[in-house]
């Protein structure tokens, strides 16, 4: 009768052969950390959302307008409107402008609401209004035609070519921009090696204008005065009929100048809109709450 033996698979122990089951969990525990450390190394940093543009309203400008009846007829009111004998009152605009996103803009406007500089908006015309969207005053040119006397004396305004200061959108009604897209001064001001650009435009409403954006420099808000604004936006204006716009653009392909001076009156108000007065509001805490437009 043979015996019978029970063989056993278990490895004898042994300093050379270590526990497998020690090796297993060691081998898990690496082949983890170096999983790992590859997706952490592998997986892009996220960056971090630039900061919002600072609209803190650091100054505030007024704006009054009015409307001149008797400007187109009577020539003798020299080269001030704000001379006007029978001017009516149309109201009161504050602007709160942005002099931490865009100083050198903002103090130029300053300077030509105030008066420190060799011209003034006071007097001048609001030349274009385009309905539903936005007006244009601020054109250079002759003052006894309402227009602003070219400035000599502000900052070169490097913020015109500056990505940053183009940030802002004309989202709403009473957004403040100095036009540079919508820019109408002659070709001979703007030849002079010390033109500088004053020109602005205010959003009117109701919607947004995107074909302004990236293209204008918004520097500040309507505060106060929006109703006004709304005044001005509903005076009408003169619009070329469609045969008229035809044979202007031929003409401009085709070269003659007369094209471009026939398109100074469209859009133009039929009503002698005007900046009667102007200047900076002092307050007793200048830096306001921010004001996104």
């Amino acid at each position: 009768m043979f015996s019978s033996c029970r063989c056993s698979t278990t490895l004898p122990s042994s300093p050379l052969l270590p526990n497998l089951h020690f090796i297993n969990r060691r081998s898990l525990l690496l082949l983890s950390t170096t999983t790992t450390t590859t997706l952490s190394l592998s997986s892009p940093l996220s960056a971090a959302p630039p900061p919002p543009p600072d609209t803190t309203i650091t100054d505030r400008i007024f704006m009054d307008f009015s409307v001149c009846p008797t400007y187109f007829q009577n020539r003798t009111l020299g080269d001030e409107l704000s001379q006007c004998a029978d001017s009516e009152p149309l109201g009161r605009l504050v602007l709160g402008l942005y002099g931490n996103l865009v100083p050198l803009t903002v103090s130029n406007f300053k300077s030509m609401c105030t008066g420190s500089s060799a011209s003034s908006y006071r007097g001048t015309l609001v030349h274009k209004l385009f309905p539903g969207q936005f007006f244009v005053a601020g054109r250079q040119g002759r003052r006894d035609k309402g227009e602003v006397k070219p400035p000599t004396d502000l900052v070169r305004n490097t913020e015109s070519v500056d990505p940053r200061a183009f940030l802002l959108g004309h989202s709403r009604a009473g957004v403040v921009s100095l036009c540079l897209s919508e820019n109408d001064d002659d070709d001979e001001i703007k030849l002079d090696p010390n033109y500088r650009n004053v020109e602005f435009l205010i959003t009117t409403g109701p919607g947004p204008c995107p074909q302004l954006d990236n293209k204008n420099i918004v520097f500040g808000t309507v505060l106060e005065g929006l109703d006004v604004v709304t005044t001005i936006a509903s005076i009408p204006t003169y619009r070329p009929g469609e045969r008229i716009r035809q044979y202007n653009d031929l003409a401009q392909f085709l070269g003659d100048e007369r094209a471009k001076t026939a398109r100074a009156i469209w859009n133009k108000p039929l009503k002698t809109v005007y900046i009667s007065d102007c200047g900076e509001l002092k307050v007793a805490k200048p830096t306001l709450s921010p004001s996104l437009p």
